[in-house]
């Protein structure tokens, strides 16, 4: 019997285990018309990190795919630093750093 492998989180590329806290991330935000649409499981810190970084219109308009959010400066540099951490680390995210769009 196999079992299926665990999910990865489509920012940081680590695996999402059974119990790890995660959450799923609309692609296009849900007030930008994204109900309904497509979305990515990923680790809570990841999906809160996202949400820290860009604004829903910035979400909807530009970094709607997981690609998109990897090439963000911010994200990748994330991205970097929390693939050297086990999946189940939580640490908190620093508020928005930028200005309202």
């Amino acid at each position: 019997m196999t079992t299926d492998p665990d999910p990865i989180c489509p920012l940081c590329l680590r695996p999402i285990p059974p119990g790890v806290p995660q959450s799923l991330h609309h692609l296009i935000p849900r007030l930008k018309g994204g109900k309904g649409g497509p979305t990515v499981l990923m680790h809570h810190i990841c999906h809160k990190e996202i949400h820290a970084t860009l604004s829903e219109a910035e979400l909807a308009r530009v970094y709607n795919t997981p690609q998109a959010l990897r090439d963000h400066p911010r994200l990748a540099g994330f991205a970097t630093w929390i693939a050297k951490r086990p999946p189940d680390f939580m640490s908190k995210v620093p508020k928005r750093r930028r200005g309202r769009s």
